[in-house]
């Protein structure tokens, strides 16, 4: 896929332009979402089959994401490549202006307040644990929970306080 110029930022545009690329990425990354219909019917925001089905296409053919082959009837799983772990830095830059510029649903900020607590060492530890989980990268040792195990905790507990909305499915 050949961008339309050498801009940098039109490269990337072109690549994460639209609202459902950077949902699917933040499906797969803080959700552990890697498979269609796991993607389908966690999706907050409610994407269509058909646009998903199209998301994924374009994320692999941009080198973002891989599919794993898949036997006849098998599900394919989807993994993060290093370039689409180098999304997160981007994914968090969105989630603090969100934080700063518009109001959202507690439990769902709760985890971006968490990285934005924990800086440049916390998404560190987050990407070494994606490189772990999607490409097969030795695990680093945690002191305590990993990067992930402490977003799904704040999240719990937001819930637990009675501040989570129940997502569709």
């Amino acid at each position: 896929m050949e961008p339309r110029s050498g801009c940098p930022i039109n490269a990337a545009v072109e690549v994460f332009g639209d609202r459902w690329s950077m949902l699917v990425l933040r499906d797969i990354i803080f959700g552990d979402r890697r498979f269609f219909r796991a993607l389908l019917t966690g999706s907050p925001e409610g994407i269509a089959s058909n646009i998903l089905a199209d998301r994924l296409v374009r994320l692999v053919e941009a080198g973002i994401l891989t599919r794993g082959t898949a036997a006849r009837g098998q599900r394919a799983r989807y993994s993060l490549t290093e370039a689409g772990i180098q999304t997160l830095p981007i994914l968090y830059a969105l989630g603090n202006w969100g934080l700063d510029w518009r109001s959202g649903s507690p439990e769902l900020r709760v985890r971006q307040q968490l990285m934005r607590d924990g800086g440049p060492a916390f998404l560190e530890e987050l990407m070494d644990e994606l490189r772990a989980r999607h490409l097969d990268a030795k695990p680093k040792p945690y002191d305590g929970p990993s990067p992930l195990e402490r977003l799904d905790a704040a999240y719990a507990a937001a819930a637990e306080n009675g501040e989570a909305e129940q997502p569709s499915s």
